[in-house]
């Protein structure tokens, strides 16, 4: 039903409340309710990760993105139909032009539906955004960090510098965030760092998470050689770390085992060992107003055109239920070894991380 009345505001005063529409939740075919919207507000980056993206990527138009306010209100309907949980990726997200503005702007939503506001970032922009960050809301951010090698982060990111990146990770610390480091698992490349990693993790207080690698995009390399089961990295773990099952859950799609040596957290994305889709909530949109309701399927609605169809916002709000009515059970992540091709051609840098 709706109502209006008095409510205590973020400034801490009494403040009249206007009338607010009725809220429905969005439910998918399978009965799940998508609460966990990831918005990609730039597929450009900084860094070329091999994993990721080419070397010599070509980007959208900038005149082909949603413009910041309307990235606003997009996620305002989102948040206005059940979605609690916002996370902001790329591309690179801290590199987009006034991205702050946004991230204030969504920041403000925080106790009025949207229960948290996070990022994914490399961490290259980290130490001067940091206590901005904290300032707008945001209280827990991953930092994709897959060595902490120099040199080796040189060759995986091509264009990353790993002093950097360890600076701006210190600068999130020191402003009060909270930090989970992000590591894709690539074989013959990074599977001799895990102990050292969850070593570093654990003397700085950050939780750490492996994910297998993708098969989304061309990216001049072979994703066959890449591909390191991650049912083996934790076999591996486990003759020297006592870890054991966590109940710790963030929304997303890693399994959590706590880790007694150093008291914190080791997470396991596994999407081509392990299906996790049966508790799927999430869906994500680009920042073109495209929405994928499945990170590893091409179907996707358009919602930029609703979106710019008219102020009110009923067309658009139609248009989110469509999508979320054809929302699939699952992805279809396989590599194809003969001939080595990505399940989707798409990069993740597209539909965002």
């Amino acid at each position: 039903m709706a109502v209006a009345g008095f409510a205590i505001n973020r400034a801490g005063t009494l403040a009249f409340m206007p009338m607010q529409r009725e809220v429905s939740a969005m439910i998918d075919p399978f009965g799940r309710a998508v609460t966990y919207l990831r918005v990609s507000v730039t597929d450009r980056c900084d860094f070329r990760c091999v994993y990721c993206m080419a070397e010599d990527m070509v980007f959208l138009p900038k005149k082909d993105l949603l413009s910041l306010e309307e990235l606003d209100r997009l996620c305002g309907a989102f948040i206005r139909h059940g979605v609690t949980k916002l996370r902001l990726t790329g591309g690179e997200p801290l590199v987009r032009r006034d991205v702050m503005w946004l991230i204030r702007k969504l920041g403000e939503r925080i106790g009025n539906g949207l229960e948290e506001l996070t990022i994914t970032t490399n961490g290259s922009q980290l130490a001067k955004y940091a206590d901005d960050l904290m300032a707008a809301g945001v209280r827990r951010i991953n930092v994709s960090i897959d060595t902490l090698n120099a040199e080796k982060f040189a060759e995986i990111t091509r264009w990353g510098k790993l002093p950097a990146v360890l600076n701006g990770v210190m600068a999130a610390k020191a402003a009060g965030l909270k930090l989970k480091i992000n590591a894709v698992a690539l074989k013959g490349v990074n599977e001799d760092e895990y102990d050292s990693m969850i070593e570093w993790c654990g003397v700085h207080g950050f939780d750490l998470c492996l994910i297998e690698t993708m098969p989304l995009g061309e990216i001049d390399a072979d994703r066959t050689e890449q591909f390191l089961p991650l049912s083996l990295v934790r076999s591996r773990l486990q003759r020297r770390w006592t870890l054991s099952d966590s109940d710790y859950l963030t929304g997303g799609p890693a399994r959590y085992m706590n880790v007694a040596e150093t008291g914190q957290r080791i997470g396991f994305i596994t999407p081509l060992t392990h299906n996790f889709c049966e508790g799927c909530n999430r869906v994500r949109l680009t920042c073109t107003g495209t929405l994928y309701m499945c990170l590893g399927q091409d179907d996707a609605a358009d919602l930029r055109g609703p979106l710019r169809a008219a102020e009110s916002d009923e067309v658009l709000d139609a248009a989110i239920f469509e999508a979320i009515a054809r929302k699939p059970k699952g992805h279809d992540f396989v590599i194809d070894r003969a001939k080595a091709r990505p399940a989707v051609a798409r990069h993740m840098s597209v539909t965002g991380g």
